[in-house]
């Protein structure tokens, strides 16, 4: 709502200025710019979105998912330690923690809200301690293959898309391992005042 608000609010001020200044012409011919830029932009971050959405339903289908969840099984039971024997939601978690490694962040958003609707439930509709790390890795999100950030780079005439591999791979576990440590500190302090 606070979004639209101010995006009208920009709006009316550019179309203002273009009539007070005299450029009203250039105002409207960048709109029309701007609007084909965004279609052409949608479109190709579409067939990126479609290409790795299959390559996801692709491994889940073949079982692959459950084999990655096995596998980060380990780490996420340390990290999710009041769900770790809910196969439920700990297959749900796993979907999500896949799709964000990925880079697929509108795919691993299903997965991201049925797990915090089942971690929910188990709290009784209080924030937990597991829902509040799902939502930090799930904010953080840890990536091996930023596919979106290449699709953008992609669409804007990137010759080499993913040469940020370092840079993303450095960054994510940055910013997740911060994160965690955040968390578990106020854990710590929560403990404390009890």
């Amino acid at each position: 709502m606070a979004m639209a608000f101010i995006w009208t609010i920009i709006v009316v001020i550019s179309v203002l200025t273009g009539i007070l200044t005299g450029r009203i012409n250039e105002v409207s011919a960048a709109a029309l710019q701007g609007v084909s830029a965004a279609v052409q932009l949608c479109i190709s971050l579409a067939g990126i979105m479609c290409l790795w959405t299959g390559v996801l339903e692709v491994m889940t289908q073949s079982g692959l998912t459950e084999k990655l969840s096995k596998f980060l099984y380990p780490a996420l039971s340390l990290l999710f330690p009041e769900s770790a024997h809910r196969p439920e939601v700990m297959r749900a978690i796993s979907a999500n923690v896949s799709a964000n490694l990925l880079g697929l962040g509108n795919a691993a958003t299903p997965y991201g809200v049925k797990a915090a609707g089942l971690l929910s439930r188990l709290s009784g509709g209080v924030a937990s301690n597991d829902l509040c790390m799902l939502v930090v890795i799930n904010t953080a999100s840890l990536q091996l293959i930023p596919a979106t950030v290449a699709g953008l780079r992609s669409a804007a005439g990137a010759n080499a898309p993913f040469d940020i591999l370092p840079a993303v791979w450095i960054t994510s576990a940055a910013s997740v391992t911060m994160g965690v440590c955040c968390l578990k500190i106020m854990e710590k302090f929560d403990r404390c005042r009890r």
